[in-house]
């Protein structure tokens, strides 16, 4: 490959020292001074690889030829359900540290930052504040949050267009990426279901009502990804299409589920973990909506396991199989990543990278 490598979904925690004590009295997220546990109220999950720290996260990245990643927003920090100032200084502390990330390491990481979609007026404000001033220019978003009547809605609810409209005229790149879901699906909590299942549900979900209201259209200036290759979004469409003429009832005011079908401006990972679902993916929406995706450091992401796993198999496994060639296999790695993140406005990304095309 003659291209440098772009990882386009990794994950950075901070390191215990910079997480403030506010966000612990309030059971909001803290990891343990030995950085072997991460929290979050009652919950806890071990960290299981260096590389969710910093300086780790450098060497894993040169250990596998990835020289440059973007880092979304941990997904604890959504503040789904959060009181309005607590959930304004949780997401100012995950922002200024994402682009203190970017700062320190402009060539080595683009990052983003999130915004809470329940506090409407305080959400185009950090927007303004993370684009205008802390330079930023990837925002993240919940496949699903709580509005203010407390009900669950998708991304894609119509009740969100004033946002989007801002988001658009930032010309923002999007990451809808799933977590919550055991918050409102009311299961007991087994066999990791609601990553290995739910998630990949929430997403397939955001995607049907984002695509129903013509999001794509709406707001062409935003380019937005689905996290983990909207997996089960993409077997779903011909189930979709068949109630959307079978019950026309129940879909009016929509717009059929295949006109956003390989739609320029929306972007799928490849993290399916199995190389047939990635070939459906790119069928389905062509290569060059792909872009390579590991979610490292955790364990659902291509990590190096026991089985086989290790950054990029899915890619190299497609490649090896005639799924994708030479050329779709560069662009998916570094190509479609930059489509992604700057538009038709790279030479920005272009710089702070090093790159030169």
């Amino acid at each position: 490959m003659n291209k440098v490598k772009i990882d386009g979904h990794g994950h950075l925690v901070p390191h215990p020292q910079e997480i403030p004590q506010f966000m612990k009295d309030h059971k909001v997220f803290w990891v343990d001074d030995n950085m072997e546990f991460m929290y979050q109220g009652d919950w806890r999950r071990p960290v299981t690889h260096g590389s969710f720290f910093l300086e780790e996260k450098l060497l894993w990245l040169a250990s596998n030829d990835i020289s440059h990643e973007v880092i979304l927003n941990l997904s604890q920090l959504y503040c789904n359900g959060m009181e309005r100032q607590l959930c304004s200084d949780v997401i100012r502390f995950q922002n200024d540290f994402n682009a203190s990330t970017q700062h320190k390491h402009p060539d080595k990481f683009t990052c983003g930052f999130v915004v809470q979609p329940r506090y409407m007026d305080d959400a185009i404000r950090e927007i303004d504040r993370c684009v205008n001033e802390l330079g930023l220019s990837l925002l993240c978003l919940p496949t699903h949050y709580l509005d203010a009547q407390d009900q669950w809605k998708s991304i894609g609810d119509p009740a969100l267009e004033p946002m989007f409209e801002y988001i658009n005229q930032l010309g923002l790149a999007l990451e809808i990426h799933p977590y919550d879901g055991n918050k409102f699906i009311h299961l007991e909590n087994q066999l990791w279901r609601f990553h290995l299942v739910w998630m990949c549900a929430q997403t397939a979900d955001a995607y049907h009502f984002f695509c129903a209201h013509d999001f794509p259209d709406k707001f062409p200036n935003i380019r937005t990804c689905f996290a983990h290759g909207n997996q089960f979004g993409q077997m779903n469409i011909g189930r979709r299409k068949q109630g959307f003429y079978g019950r026309p009832d129940l879909f009016e005011g929509t717009i059929a589920p295949e006109k956003n079908i390989q739609s320029s401006n929306v972007y799928f990972d490849t993290l399916v973990h199995d190389v047939y679902s990635f070939r459906l993916l790119v069928d389905r929406q062509t290569s060059n909506q792909v872009i390579a995706g590991i979610d490292d450091p955790y364990p659902l992401g291509e990590m190096e396991l026991d089985h086989g796993s290790y950054p990029g198999r899915v890619i190299d496994e497609a490649k090896a199989l005639g799924f994708i060639n030479e050329i779709e296999y560069e662009h998916i790695w570094h190509d479609n990543v930059l489509n992604w993140l700057g538009g038709d406005n790279k030479q920005a990304i272009y710089d702070r990278l090093q790159i030169k095309e």
